[in-house]
């Protein structure tokens, strides 16, 4: 896998938006098969079996999951190409040494104290591993005010949709084409390796990209101008996923602590949002903004331009903020899922396998000099399968949830406690807890009485 689509900086960019247009989408579970389902014979347990069992709720339980694997493992090996490409920077630069041949000094952006977790050179003054410029890491501060910030995105959606629709459907084309690319340049990656030999091509200040890069680019942006002419809900679903994979991917929680201000705060917001808006703008605001279809701006641009006549009206166009799967056996039926319950768990989710992976190096290391592995390495039940364990079993009593209640249900309800709770105690119970609470990657130094 080369460098990523684009250079860092895009990349940051990118999974920038992407934060912000996921934190903006409804957070929540809709199931418009609510009412569609159930047989005549009376039978309560069939019905309720079928009605959970159906293909769109199947579809968004797999896909989600789905997801968040892709998306955390992605964002472990962009970490693990990041360091073996600093390994090799430092061999170079000490092979020049020993020959006599000058340094190069290296230019960059990116903070080299980012780039390892094991040596000291590459790690701050307290002995924590930071993350490079290319990851945007989630602060206090950050974990505080976005559930603030996505509410007051909401109430603009809410209350100006109509005269920035425009505006919304464009920047979120954008958004996910970039986010889209991302997504498809592993399989581009794969396709083009043959044909090319992976040399970067110049478009001046654009910057440089490899063939496969540009190929990604060129599949996202097709994807994304066939929705806009069709409104498909297929390839909005696509342009979703990326905007998932994007985030969990280039979007950093440093410790369990942000995790949990985060995950508590959206939820207070999602509950909030879901439940008691009705009660103040007299609609549920959540349900209103998710399921709003926009005009399409190829119809805006045809009538300002009185092309009506020539040009046929194309379909309204509901934006990627929530997955949308249609059922196969009730047709006009569809479950959706907000972007927020996949990529705010999968967060957490991407957290634990970072500290799973560096909890076993640090184990390779200290056997390499006779110190007994820490307390919990080895086992065959990591952090990240409790995690995602309880994900599932959030994301099935969301579902029941909104069987047996007749309404959309705020997802993060459910997943919170699920995936939050059970590695709490899994943390105290392996002794963790405390430094995954504050510092999870400070680098242990070994005793010095143990040298002598």
């Amino acid at each position: 896998m080369s460098e990523g689509f684009g250079n860092g900086q895009q990349e940051g960019a990118a999974a920038a938006a992407a934060a912000a247009a996921a934190a903006a989408a409804g957070q929540l579970v809709v199931d418009d098969n609510l009412l569609g389902h159930g047989g005549g014979d009376g039978n309560e347990y069939q019905w309720a079996y079928g009605t959970i069992m159906d293909s769109s709720r199947v579809s968004t339980c797999l896909i989600s999951m789905l997801l968040i694997v892709y998306g955390s493992f992605r964002s472990l090996n962009m970490e693990q190409e990041q360091r073996e490409k600093e390994k090799k920077r430092q061999s170079e630069s000490m092979n020049n040494l020993l020959t006599g041949e000058p340094v190069q000094q290296e230019q960059s952006k990116c903070n080299p104290a980012n780039k390892e977790w094991f040596t000291r050179r590459n790690t701050n003054e307290s002995g924590r591993f930071d993350f490079a410029d290319k990851f945007a890491t989630l602060d206090t501060m950050h974990a505080l005010c976005l559930p603030l910030g996505a509410s007051i995105s909401l109430l603009v959606m809410f209350f100006f949709f109509d005269s920035m629709q425009m505006l919304f459907a464009v920047c979120t084309a954008i958004i996910a084409t970039v986010a889209l690319a991302f997504l498809l340049l592993p399989m581009c990656q794969y396709i083009i390796r043959p044909c090319t030999d992976g040399n970067r091509i110049s478009f001046g200040v654009c910057g440089r990209f490899t063939a496969a890069e540009l190929f990604s680019f060129s599949l996202a942006v097709s994807i994304v101008c066939i929705w806009v002419l069709t409104g498909h809900w297929l390839l909005m679903d696509a342009m979703g996923m990326g905007l998932c994979v994007a985030f969990i991917a280039f979007v950093r929680l440093p410790s369990l602590k942000v995790s949990t201000l985060l995950l508590t705060g959206l939820l207070i917001y999602d509950v909030f949002w879901v439940f008691f808006s009705s009660y103040i703008f007299s609609t549920n605001v959540m349900v209103k903004v998710a399921t709003r279809p926009a005009d399409n701006p190829v119809g805006i641009v045809a009538r300002k331009l009185n092309l009506g006549g020539i040009v046929k009206e194309p379909p309204k166009l509901n934006l990627p903020g929530k997955l949308v799967f249609p059922s196969i056996h009730n047709s006009g039926h569809f479950s959706m899922l907000g972007l927020g319950d996949i990529v705010m768990p999968g967060l957490l989710l991407c957290f634990v396998l970072r500290y799973d992976a560096y909890k076993k190096s640090q184990s390779t290391q200290t056997a390499e000099t006779g110190v007994p592995p820490p307390k919990g390495v080895g086992s065959k039940l990591t952090y990240f399968h409790c995690s995602l364990l309880g994900y599932f079993l959030g994301l099935l009593t969301a579902t029941v949830s909104s069987e047996v209640f007749k309404a959309a249900q705020p997802a993060l309800l459910y997943l919170v406690p699920f995936t939050l709770l059970p590695l709490l105690t899994m943390a105290y119970l392996k002794g963790d807890l405390r430094r995954m609470w504050s510092e999870p990657f400070i680098i242990q130094q070994a005793s010095k009485q143990l040298e002598v």
